[in-house]
């Protein structure tokens, strides 16, 4: 899926999925804040992927070739609800993707 980004958007991007961001101007530094939530690689000079790699927040920042924020966005990796069960055992909870089989996926206990 190809997203434009937009002034005032979060960017949400499922766990194991990846977004496409297309700019209009050239990218020219491409900086992660917390790069175990998620990863990006520059495809072409307005093109750049971003992957989700585990649940939480971060923030992505993009600069131009002169230095200058294209964006500044938050990132939220999050569980993809239409595939996932929520097992509770008394005080304890689990999240399990089910796609093609069960899987328990990071803490679900925030």
């Amino acid at each position: 899926m190809t997203i434009n980004v937009q002034a005032n958007d979060i960017i949400s991007v499922f766990m194991n999925h990846a977004r496409i961001l297309k700019f209009d101007a050239p990218v020219s530094s491409v900086i992660v804040g917390n790069s175990e939530v998620a990863d990006v690689t520059v495809s072409d000079p307005t093109t750049v992927i971003l992957t989700a790699k585990s649940y939480g927040t971060t923030n992505l920042v993009i600069l131009d070739k002169d230095g200058d924020a294209i964006i500044d966005k938050r990132i939220v990796v999050s569980v993809d609800e239409e595939n996932s069960v929520r097992v509770f055992r008394q005080v304890e909870r689990s999240v399990l993707t089910c796609s093609p089989i069960c899987e328990k996926q990071g803490d679900a206990s925030k």
